[in-house]
C-alpha cells in the first residue's frame, strides 16, 4: 500500500512539473531572428526587415517583444488569429497599439478572427490605421523607389481566400511576400505566381508535441517549389494554455539581395 501511495506521489509530481513546464513554453517570450537572401529582390531595396507575429490568440503581447523589435523593423505583419471567442475588443486593442510602437501594421485574416464581430474588428482597425490585407496587394518603397509588393489573402477555411485576385494587384516584376493564416495556400502556388516568399502560421507547429510527434509540422522554413515557405509555431494557444515541443515565437526577418551567394537564400535561426 505505501508502495502504491509512493508511485502514485511521484507521478503526482512528474504530472505537476510537466505541466508547469508546458505552460512556461506557452508563455514563452522570445523573438527569432532570421536573415533570407533573396537573388530576385531589386537591388536597390538593399534590405527589408519585418517583425511577424501570428496566431496571438488570448495573449498580451509583451512589453520585452515590442523592445526587442523597435527601431529594427520596418513593419509589422499579423498572420491571422489576432483574436478568437471571447477576447474582447479592448484586448485587441492594447495589442495594437503595442505593435505599432514597432511600426506600421499589416494584418491577415486568421480563421478563429471570424468568432468576434468582425465589423468591430474592421472599424477597429480602421481607426488605428492598420492595413488589412484581404485579397489584394500593398506596395512597400524603399528610399531609392524600388518596390516590394506585399500580398494578403483572407483564410483559406473560413473567409473568401482569392489568391488570383491579390496577384493581379501587383506588378509582375515586383517581388512578392504573400501573407496567408494557413500555410496550405503553398499547393496553389505555381511558377507563374512569381511569389518568392510566404508567411503564415496556423499550426502552431502542432503546440503539443509528444516524443516529437504532433497534428501538425513545426514551424520552420522550406522550400517548395520556387517559394520559401515560413511557418511559424505562433505566439498564443488555442483550448489548453500549453505547448510542449512547440515553444511560443515571434520573428524578426531580415531579406537582402546578397549578389555573390552562390545559393539564393540563406536561412539562419536565432534565439534573441
Amino acid at each position: 500500500m505505501e508502495y502504491l501511495l509512493s508511485m502514485m506521489l511521484v507521478i503526482i509530481i512528474v504530472a505537476c512539473i510537466l505541466i508547469y513546464h508546458m505552460f512556461q513554453e506557452a508563455h514563452a517570450d522570445r523573438t527569432l531572428t532570421h536573415h533570407l537572401d533573396f537573388q530576385e529582390l531589386p537591388f536597390d531595396f538593399e534590405k527589408l526587415t519585418i517583425f511577424f507575429i501570428s496566431d496571438i490568440h488570448r495573449r498580451k503581447v509583451a512589453d520585452t517583444i515590442v523592445e526587442n523589435a523597435k527601431g529594427k523593423a520596418e513593419l509589422v505583419i499579423i498572420g491571422g488569429d489576432l483574436a478568437e471567442k471571447g477576447v474582447r475588443l479592448n484586448r485587441v486593442k492594447e495589442n495594437l497599439e503595442r505593435l505599432k510602437q514597432i511600426g506600421p501594421v499589416y494584418f491577415v485574416w486568421g480563421n478563429n478572427d471570424y468568432e468576434i464581430n468582425t465589423n468591430k474588428l474592421r472599424e477597429l482597425m480602421g481607426k488605428m490605421e492598420v492595413t488589412i490585407l484581404e485579397n489584394t496587394a500593398f506596395y512597400i518603397k524603399s528610399r531609392k523607389q524600388a518596390m516590394v509588393a506585399l500580398l494578403g489573402v483572407d483564410d483559406t477555411t473560413v473567409g473568401q481566400s482569392d489568391l488570383e485576385g491579390a496577384i493581379k494587384g501587383s506588378n509582375e516584376s515586383s517581388f512578392r511576400i504573400l501573407v496567408s493564416h494557413n500555410p496550405d495556400i503553398i499547393h496553389s502556388i505555381t511558377p507563374e505566381h512569381q511569389i518568392q516568399l510566404v508567411l503564415s502560421g496556423h499550426t502552431h507547429g502542432g503546440q503539443i508535441r509528444i516524443f516529437g510527434f504532433g497534428p501538425y509540422e513545426k514551424g520552420g522554413i522550406k522550400r517548395v517549389g520556387n517559394t520559401l515557405l515560413f511557418v511559424s509555431n505562433g505566439y498564443g494557444t488555442t483550448t489548453l494554455p500549453l505547448r510542449l515541443g512547440a515553444k511560443a515565437e515571434t520573428h524578426l526577418i531580415t531579406i537582402t539581395n546578397s549578389r555573390s551567394q552562390v545559393d539564393d537564400e540563406i536561412v539562419r535561426w536565432q534565439d534573441s
